[in-house]
């Protein structure tokens, strides 16, 4: 039983991972996630990202309990994981950094990350600890009203490394974009990963160094 089961169904305050904050009804809790409604969407936010957890009488009176949720388990429990695997080919809205969020879905699940496709930044490899949230869309919400044809709800067919790190040697040589290219030294060619650094030769050959375990998002321009 969860210390936190005194809050399902009652309006709740959450302080996230990089300033952030969340108000809404608990809806369930797993043994590393919990889930909540704002009135408008559910929330699920993995309990490593949530720095405090407070009572609320905010909008309190407003939010309803839900009749379902969107994303089903035949296991009375939920988990982290199981959740990720759940809403493979649902259109979602993932927060990463502290500023963005990224529209799309997850076509796979790997050991320790994940890869999501974006109709702006195409295939991305995302490590699952730096997954702040995610918000399933409604059933009939598209990301940026693509269709169908513009939009294909199709797996990839590659073959991907266990975990993040054996990826991204995968991509030795090549053009890489970490965190989404918001920082120009996450930019540019990856020389080498030895023992979680990552070199790499941005603009104007100069080389830059960085922490693997702070990368949080990956994409090929």
């Amino acid at each position: 039983m969860s210390i936190y089961n005194k809050f399902i169904g009652k309006t709740v305050e959450l302080s996230i991972s990089g300033k952030n904050r969340i108000i809404g009804m608990m809806i369930d809790i797993g043994s590393d996630i919990i889930v909540v409604y704002d009135g408008e969407q559910f929330i699920y936010v993995p309990k490593m990202h949530i720095h405090c957890i407070n009572s609320s009488t905010e909008n309190e009176t407003e939010i309803e309990k839900p009749k379902s949720v969107p994303i089903n388990l035949e296991e009375e429990s939920i988990s982290f994981r199981k959740i990720l695997t759940n809403a493979k080919g649902l259109f979602s809205e993932i927060f990463i950094t502290s500023n963005q969020s990224i529209h799309g879905y997850i076509t796979n699940i790997m050991n320790d990350y994940f890869i999501f496709y974006s109709p702006v930044y195409k295939m991305m490899l995302i490590p699952m600890h730096h997954l702040k949230w995610l918000i399933p869309y409604k059933e009939s919400e598209r990301p940026y009203t693509l269709t169908n044809e513009e939009l294909p709800l199709v797996p990839f067919n590659l073959t991907f490394a266990r975990t993040f790190t054996e990826q991204c040697k995968k991509y030795e040589g090549k053009l890489v974009i970490f965190d989404l290219g918001k920082d120009q030294n996450k930019i540019g060619k990856l020389v080498k990963l030895d023992n979680g650094q990552i070199q790499l030769t941005i603009k104007r050959n100069k080389s830059v160094f960085l922490n693997i375990q702070h990368i949080k998002t990956l994409h090929l321009p």
